[in-house]
């Protein structure tokens, strides 16, 4: 079985998991009962850092410093919630892990404008927008920016990068990927392989990943909503991970392959018996602790290409974490 190889908690937070999201599936998704009612604690920014709430036009951004540390370089973190939930408590505390494994980083998360109110092109005028800001207005170099998001945010961080090669705009200097959604047409094949495994999304047909408002009348196969039909050429270095019993593999799988095929430096991992967004579960499980380090390997690879001290490939890695348990 592939579960051999998943910790004792992985195991029991996948499963508790998949029988609260039977009762989070269907029309709330589509209705915007569950979006536009969180329910959430407030969030209190962590000693030793800065906070900031940033308003532009449009939406608002989120701005976490280090007190006292200007390293130059900063995360432009892209959250998830399938283009129609907005930025959450979780994504806050993404951005302290991000500063904590870059060394320092500043992150700023971008809280982009939603669907079905706001289909495409929003939510990538809106990562456009801040990734302009950081290079304009806070004056750091698009080499010193790592984009990184999860699930949607993923997939949008993969299109916004395509546009900016596209528009010979300068690119960031990696990527990183946490399950991203890149294929709004749900066409890969793990999502017939894994649908009666998946915890969140698995056995129903109604749930978000499914007629997305966020597509709009537009074509769904447009690489700037769906990067897995565009070009993965000239990208900078990439990062994937996700866990093998999502339906979204394939998204992360076809991402993989492309960049190979147009070899660039690639580091992806598939944690066995993990779920969509496990890094999510940091607090109890090993998997998710052990990609949070992972993280924090490619930062640092790529601060060092950044140096001119490198140039070999990053490594590409395969169900890591065998043998390791709580």
């Amino acid at each position: 079985m592939r579960d051999k190889k998943v910790s004792l908690r992985g195991a029991l937070v996948r499963d508790m998991m998949k029988d609260m999201m039977e009762t989070a599936r269907g029309h709330k998704f589509q209705t915007g009962e569950v979006r536009k009612n969180p329910r959430e604690r407030v969030w209190i920014c962590p000693e030793g850092c800065e906070y900031e709430i940033i308003e532009r036009e449009e939406f608002r951004m989120e701005y976490l410093q280090p007190a006292g540390i200007a390293t130059g370089r900063v995360i432009l973190q892209l959250h998830g919630g399938g283009y129609i939930g907005p930025m959450k408590n979780i994504y806050r505390d993404f951005a302290k892990l991000y500063s904590r494994y870059s060394m320092g980083a500043d992150v700023l998360t971008v809280d982009y404008r939603v669907a079905p109110e706001h289909p495409y092109p929003a939510a990538l005028e809106d990562a456009l927008d801040a990734y302009r800001w950081l290079i304009q207005e806070r004056r750091y170099k698009a080499k010193n920016i790592i984009v990184a998001g999860d699930s949607a945010g993923g997939g949008l961080a993969f299109a916004m990068v395509m546009y900016l090669r596209d528009h010979r705009l300068p690119l960031p200097g990696g990527i990183i990927g946490m399950s991203p959604w890149g294929d709004l047409t749900c066409s890969g094949e793990s999502y017939e392989t894994n649908y009666s495994r998946d915890p969140q999304f698995g056995n129903t047909r109604d749930s978000m990943l499914y007629n997305c408002p966020y597509v709009g009348d537009e074509d769904p196969e447009n690489p700037y909503i769906s990067p897995v039909f565009g070009s993965f050429a000239k990208l900078p270095p990439v990062l994937l991970q996700a866990g093998s019993e999502e339906m979204l593999l394939s998204d992360t799988l076809t991402i993989a392959g492309k960049l190979r095929g147009e070899h660039r430096k690639l580091r992806v991992s598939v944690y066995d018996g993990m779920f969509h967004v496990f890094q999510m579960a940091y607090r109890l499980v090993p998997e998710a602790r052990e990609a949070w380090e992972e993280v924090e390997t490619f930062l640092h690879i790529v601060y060092k290409l950044q140096k001119g001290s490198g140039g070999k490939k990053v490594r590409v890695v395969r169900n890591p974490g065998k043998g390791r348990r709580p």
